[in-house]
């Protein structure tokens, strides 16, 4: 049997490559690939390739086709009608037994000119044009910052994958190492089996955790390649120890305030409810005469065959005037097309006062959101020096008898745990931040720029 002396030295050699593996974990937590693609190329690839971001550029083009369609019913409207007919008439004399035809031609040409002097559902529908285009500008910004906000949050969520993976790999490692190293003790007789039962039961329940981690890992990693449309094999982690700031301005009232007069979704309500009150006056239009300017010239020409049938004639025509149409009865769906618009624009009122205080209650969660989490990274930072501490103490103490194996293995679980939670607050603080910022409407490119430099 070795040496008791023998058997030290062996433990302290496992004690010791325990603690190298931490160490080399902790490295590892905060090590980046050279190669590696940061925030702001993911966003910029994400503009050009993302169908959500791509489909709300289409919506924007076509709504801005809405006020030219709009201000049509306002110009001048030009037609050109014309015919051509050629007809051949047979008939017989009866006391000559003769056949004879007629082939005859006509010719109509109509140049029409009307201009709308007053049609006040035009000029109604000409304003919700107006509005319309403002709607789908408002849509696509408020996509504009969607896309911000679901590329960081695609992209932290790898991210936080990556660390917990990294963490159950590592902390398998690190049991590994404690289950050779209670196997070498039992082997001696300086342990029960207990402590290589314990050692083997955590084992395996971090292999379990490791194939939900890479399980994890590769469905954010999908989520991410929806956006940019195509695989990010590896991407730029945040640097160790990097430093978040708080919101500014600090009164949560400034941010709830911006969110519920400048919040896209909030000014889309507006627009909408706008919409509303134009329908009304649109569809009352229904009582009301209409007034056009009308000119047209014409010219007809007639020619037959005999022309002692029907002599040829040539008709040029002017005429120039006013054309007034008065609406007596329409049974009824004037007005109830104005009752429903007045329904619907209440509605619409209803709907904005919604979308306003949800915008408020976004604003508020990711102000309190980006505090807590500061708060929360604080206290992670000093416990994760607490749990390095307590790891080593463990480890020492089970060298030297003090301390048993179940301990050291739970110390070890409780500083992986750590750091991942450290990480995670990390990210979820990045991301309220952004959210608040999305918020009230002021999220920009150079947000996401000063988020990279926090980056390696």
């Amino acid at each position: 049997m070795p040496s008791l002396s023998k058997f030290n030295s062996k433990k302290y050699r496992a004690g010791k490559g325990l603690i190298l593996v931490v160490t080399c974990v902790m490295t590892s937590l905060g090590a980046g690939s050279v190669s590696a693609a940061d925030l702001l190329q993911t966003y910029q690839e994400a503009l050009q390739n993302d169908p959500t971001y791509a489909s709300a550029r289409a919506a924007l083009n076509a709504g801005q086709e809405k006020v030219i369609q709009g201000r049509a019913g306002l110009l001048p409207n030009v037609n050109l009608t014309g015919s051509n007919i050629r007809s051949i008439t047979d008939y017989s004399v009866e006391s000559q037994g003769d056949l004879t035809g007629i082939r005859s031609s006509s010719n109509n040409y109509t140049l029409q000119l009307t201009q709308p002097l007053f049609h006040w559902e035009n000029w109604q529908q000409y304003e919700q044009g107006k509005l319309l285009t403002l709607a789908s500008e408002t849509q696509f910004n408020q996509a504009g910052l969607d896309l911000m906000v679901r590329v960081a949050q695609a992209y932290f969520d790898v991210l936080s994958a990556q660390d917990t993976l990294e963490s159950v790999q590592a902390n398998k490692t690190a049991i590994t190492e404690q289950l050779a190293f209670a196997k070498r003790n039992f082997e001696v007789g300086t342990t029960t089996i207990t402590d290589q039962h314990e050692a083997q039961a955590r084992y395996d329940l971090a292999v379990a955790q490791e194939y939900a981690a890479v399980n994890d890992l590769e469905i954010k990693r999908s989520t991410l390649q929806q956006i940019v449309g195509h695989p990010t094999d590896s991407l730029a982690p945040l640097r160790k120890g990097v430093q978040l700031s708080a919101p500014e301005p600090i009164n949560i009232n400034d941010w709830v305030s911006a969110a519920e007069h400048d919040n896209y979704t909030v000014v889309g309500a507006q627009i909408a409810q706008e919409i509303a009150k134009r329908a009304i006056s649109f569809n009352r239009a229904g009582h009301m005469p209409t007034l056009d300017f009308a000119a047209n010239i014409n010219r007809s020409s007639n020619s037959a065959i005999p022309v002692e049938q029907q002599p040829a004639f040539i008709q040029n025509s002017r005429n120039i005037g006013i054309q007034l149409n008065v609406p007596l009865f329409s049974g009824f769906a004037v007005t109830s097309k104005v009752r429903e618009a007045i329904a619907l624009e209440d509605k619409a009122g209803n709907d904005l006062e919604a979308t306003r205080r949800s915008a408020a209650l976004a604003a508020r969660q990711a102000f309190l959101g980006v505090n807590n989490g500061l708060a929360q990274v604080r206290a992670y930072e000093a416990a994760e020096i607490s749990s390095q501490s307590a790891l080593q103490s463990n480890m020492l103490g089970y060298e030297v008898g003090i301390r048993i194996n179940i301990d050291v293995l739970n110390a070890q679980q409780q500083l992986y745990t750590t750091q991942q939670n450290l990480a995670k607050a990390r990210y979820d603080t990045i991301m309220n931040g952004l959210r608040l910022k999305s918020a009230s409407a002021s999220l920009k490119e150079e947000d996401l720029v000063q988020v990279n430099t926090l980056l390696h």
